[in-house]
């Protein structure tokens, strides 16, 4: 029983709240550290602090001229590029013209170039058609003389004579094919 009256003793005292001289210790302990860190850490801690603060503002500050920046750059290209598209769209255009215009151009030279064969060739079918009758003529007219002599029985072999009654003969061949094709 001894034992617990110590205990009981003891227990007046609480146990949360510690003895005053230990509290006066530990307070006076408290505001030498205090002080201690206030005078020395503390003025490094707000140097710190303020020379973080300033490289933030400044990044900010630097960020938002890079965007400002970034953002003409943006503007110059974009204004690069329609420029770019207006051109290359104007460069079209003149490509299709003057391939319009060179189309046309060869076209004409080609329709030309078609007119001159056919000039040439029709002239060329009239001058053969002409040596054809004149050769023509001359076969037909000889062999006419070389008949009619031979049906009247004398020779016509007089050039003159020749001539004139080859002419009549063709002249008149000549007038019964106009009047054939007439009356078609």
């Amino acid at each position: 029983m001894s034992q617990l009256l110590i205990l009981a003793a003891e227990e007046t005292q609480n146990p949360l709240v510690p003895p005053i001289p230990e509290l006066v210790i530990g307070l006076i302990a408290f505001v030498i550290v205090f002080g201690f860190l206030a005078k020395k850490l503390l003025p490094n801690i707000n140097k710190v602090l303020e020379q973080r603060r300033e490289a933030i503002e400044g990044g900010i500050e630097k960020a938002e001229a890079a965007q400002t920046e970034a953002q003409s750059v943006l503007e110059q290209y974009k204004a690069q590029l329609a420029e770019a598209r207006h051109e290359a769209a104007r460069l079209r255009q003149e490509a299709q013209e003057q391939g319009a215009t060179l189309i046309a151009e060869m076209r004409a030279e080609g329709q030309r170039q078609r007119e001159e064969i056919i000039a040439a060739g029709h002239a060329q079918i009239a001058a053969d058609r002409k040596a054809a009758a004149s050769a023509l003529r001359q076969d037909v007219g000889q062999l006419a003389t070389e008949l009619a002599g031979k049906l009247v029985g004398e020779s016509l072999q007089d050039h003159a004579r020749q001539s004139r009654t080859i002419d009549r003969f063709l002249d008149g061949l000549d007038d019964s094919a106009s009047k054939a094709e007439a009356t078609r």
